[in-house]
């Protein structure tokens, strides 16, 4: 190998290595707070998504036709008793499929359903049972290290951001939940990266459901990776480079590990109100700001411009033909925002009411990306919105960041347990009872078995 390549590996390892004493020392000390509050309120709506995407057509019929082996696991939001690693896959295939699960803007993703069903399942195949402090410390470590390799990583353009980065997160909870001491941790995460999904943007927008399966075989990889590591047969050997950092794209080190320990990126993530692709969120909070009060309605508009990033520049094409790609049409969801007053659970699903009418109105809708809020990134995905009636008249509104974002109106917990009650009614408050329960359980598997 030339020394050139050695180099570099020995500096991934390096920062592999200290990400791994801090998974390590978040699961034997106290576990600070603010990051134990901030992780209930990440598993509140995370597990609320979840079981609201198992209620959906979709995921019905992918569970009736999985073939899944018998077990006495259930999937969230359903009876189906299975095994620990298929209730693991079809739990982070529900979480994702609504895009309502939580993100985080730094990352350019969504940690939290990477890490937790990996987290979930390593506790239900524990040997021993797994108390709440236990893991809660594994989802804030997996959730901390997902999201660095998230922020770190400048993916090829041709990559969506599933099915990746996010299975180093998984790998290192599922490892610290078996009491994996920092070097087994340590290749874990490594190993992860080179059992990870090719994730094509344009599979996305071309609303192929397979899309919303990356993020389970990142939570399979993950598990699968604290296997070989906890067996032996891997170490930290530098395959992070090869694959997030060469393959997916490019890794910059010194944001991996910058400020470790002082600054985390779990207190940073975002909670989403629109089931849609995040990066059309702060285009819709516009137009409801427009919207709020108005005596005019959608017929009486004559056009609708909107700017925003250029990360969103993929979600222009127009004319979606499924939920999946209805949420990552930019235009598509603008119009729905015009023709319906909440995009929720059902406001996308082509077999819906507001399906059709949003369709016709999209012809109004042009978008465009803006150099100017291209310069606010990360720190503000923004966008502007100005409509024109037919009168002639212009309104136009701009939102700094969708609300919900840590820096823009952030939900609370009580926010949270209100939007998951929207989702499946009054079970969000078994949900959150178990949820609450979780810091003081002495066998977290037996308390989610409440959730079912």
């Amino acid at each position: 190998m030339p020394e050139h390549r050695s180099f570099r590996s020995e500096e991934h390892t390096a920062r592999v290595a200290s990400l791994a004493r801090t998974v390590c020392e978040l699961r034997d000390e106290a576990l600070p707070t603010p990051l134990a509050d901030r992780a209930r309120s990440i598993l509140l709506d995370l597990f609320g998504v979840t079981i609201a995407g198992a209620r959906t057509a979709e995921l019905r019929a992918l569970s009736s036709a999985w073939r899944s082996e018998a077990g006495s696991v259930s999937p969230l939001g359903t009876t189906v008793g299975t095994t620990a690693a298929t209730a693991a896959e079809l739990d982070a295939i529900a979480s994702c499929c609504l895009e309502l699960d939580e993100g985080n803007k730094y990352a350019a993703g969504h940690p939290a359903a990477h890490v937790v069903p990996a987290a979930v399942a390593a506790a239900r195949l524990s040997d021993t049972p797994v108390d709440g402090r236990a893991f809660l410390a594994a989802v804030v470590g997996g959730y901390e290290v997902a999201a660095r390799f998230g922020h770190a990583l400048t993916r090829d353009p041709r990559w969506h951001t599933h099915g990746h980065w996010g299975a180093t997160g998984a790998a290192a909870a599922a490892a610290s939940i078996w009491g994996a001491d920092a070097e087994c941790v340590a290749g874990a995460i490594d190993s992860a990266s080179a059992l990870v999904h090719v994730a094509p943007w344009g599979v996305v927008l071309d609303g192929n459901f397979s899309r919303n399966l990356w993020i389970a075989g990142a939570v399979r990889a993950g598990l699968d990776a604290a296997r070989l590591s906890s067996a032996g047969l891997v170490r930290n050997s530098g395959a992070i480079e090869h694959s997030l950092g060469d393959i997916v794209g490019t890794l910059d080190l010194d944001v991996l590990t910058d400020d470790l320990d002082d600054r985390w990126l779990l207190l940073h993530g975002y909670a989403k109100r629109h089931a849609s692709c995040s990066y059309t969120h702060a285009a819709i909070d516009s137009v409801q700001s427009i919207k709020a009060g108005a005596t005019w309605t959608a017929d009486d508009v004559e056009t609708v411009r909107v700017q925003t990033h250029s990360l969103a520049e993929p979600l222009f094409r127009r004319h979606p033909v499924t939920r999946l790609g209805a949420m990552f049409s930019l235009p598509f969801v603008v119009s729905a925002a015009f023709v319906t007053d909440d995009i929720d659970a059902d406001a996308l699903d082509p077999g819906g009411s507001v399906f059709p009418d949003a369709e016709r109105f999209s012809s109004r809708v042009e978008v465009s990306a803006s150099d100017e809020l291209d310069a606010l990134l990360p720190h503000r995905r923004a966008a502007e919105v100005t409509v024109t009636l037919r009168s002639g008249e212009e309104i136009g509104a701009s939102t700094p960041n969708p609300v919900g974002d840590v820096d823009h109106l952030p939900m609370t917990y009580d926010d949270i347990h209100r939007k998951i009650t929207r989702l499946i009614g009054t079970d969000a408050d078994r949900l959150a009872r178990v949820v609450e329960g979780i810091p003081e359980s002495r066998d977290v598997v037996a308390l989610l078995s409440d959730i079912q």
